[in-house]
């Protein structure tokens, strides 16, 4: 539990009375506002507010409680402003995670920008495509995709990463060029990717006019993104890859797209971080900064 956090939202609660109202005004859902008081009686062994279908009332431990930790909300608040009313410039070191292939083509390419504006934070970057538990493990935050896990920390998508569907000529002279996504079913070769945790691989998915082929069967798989692009590039399989991140291995002539007008869904991709009472002044740079340079489109082309 994020105990700063939880009274956060226990002193909005005391309020406006409401966990909708609650859940509302801090941006999260109503069902993490419960749980985050939930969790702050049980760390205190006491009830602070009594629940009813209508509304909800402050119990005298709850109120005595609340005057606590406004005084220490508006003290780091305080704290807070002063930072920044003096102008100190972020600085210290901001521990990221990102997965292997976003890491190579997509975030350390971008980051001698970032160290230009902010030479004094020093950025220590995990590459993995891992679960990975932020708070237990010293994290700042980390880039993510697709399903996201833990409703307490707070998570802003950053882009979609179209995919395409690629085989390196030598493949293709081997086995022919798909005409349809079916033709993968016999006589081809899938290279897939299977996500950290779990052994089962990806489906190839592809939907054209409202049509929609899914193909499960894979005879290679790694759960490494910079792993899928070797097999697909040793001639392996054919198999499907974000497109920027393949694109100069297209312009190379390494690898060929195939099956063009058959397209998978797009792939969100999330900064996620702790919500915003608890974050450092260097982190809220790095998160300022992201959104602005891969919100430019002409960044990315």
């Amino acid at each position: 539990m994020n105990q700063l956090w939880a009274m956060r939202v226990f002193a909005r609660l005391v309020e406006t009375e409401s966990f909708s109202r609650t859940a509302a005004q801090l941006s999260m859902p109503r069902s993490t506002a419960s749980k985050l008081i939930h969790d702050l009686e049980g760390h205190l062994g006491v009830r602070l507010v009594q629940r009813t279908t209508r509304q909800v009332s402050v119990t005298p431990e709850g109120l005595a409680y609340y005057e606590h930790a406004i005084r220490l909300i508006s003290e780091i608040d305080e704290a807070d402003n002063a930072i920044k009313a003096h102008g100190l410039r972020p600085k210290g070191r901001l521990r990221i995670d990102v997965p292997s292939t976003v890491a190579r083509h997509l975030l350390i390419p971008a980051l001698s920008e970032f160290s230009s504006a902010y030479p004094e934070i020093d950025i220590a970057l995990g590459v993995s495509d891992r679960q990975v538990n932020i708070v237990g493990e010293g994290v700042d935050c980390v880039i993510r995709g697709g399903q996201l896990g833990d409703p307490l920390l707070v998570a802003r998508q950053l882009m979609s990463l179209d995919y395409g569907t690629y085989a390196s000529p030598q493949y293709l002279r081997r086995h022919g060029t798909p005409v349809h996504p079916d033709d993968l079913r016999d006589g081809h070769v899938l290279a897939s990717y299977f996500p950290p945790g779990t052994e089962r691989p990806m489906p190839m998915v592809f939907e054209n006019s409202g049509q929609r082929v899914e193909i499960e069967a894979a005879k290679f798989t790694t759960n490494d993104g910079e792993a899928h692009v070797a097999l697909l590039q040793a001639g392996l399989g054919i198999g499907q890859h974000f497109s920027i991140c393949v694109r100069p291995l297209l312009e190379r002539g390494e690898l060929v797209e195939v099956l063009p007008g058959w397209c998978r869904p797009s792939f969100p991709l999330h900064i996620i971080y702790p919500p915003d009472g608890l974050r450092s002044a260097r982190l809220s740079a790095f998160i300022d900064w992201i959104l602005k340079y891969w919100g430019d489109p002409g960044r990315l082309g």
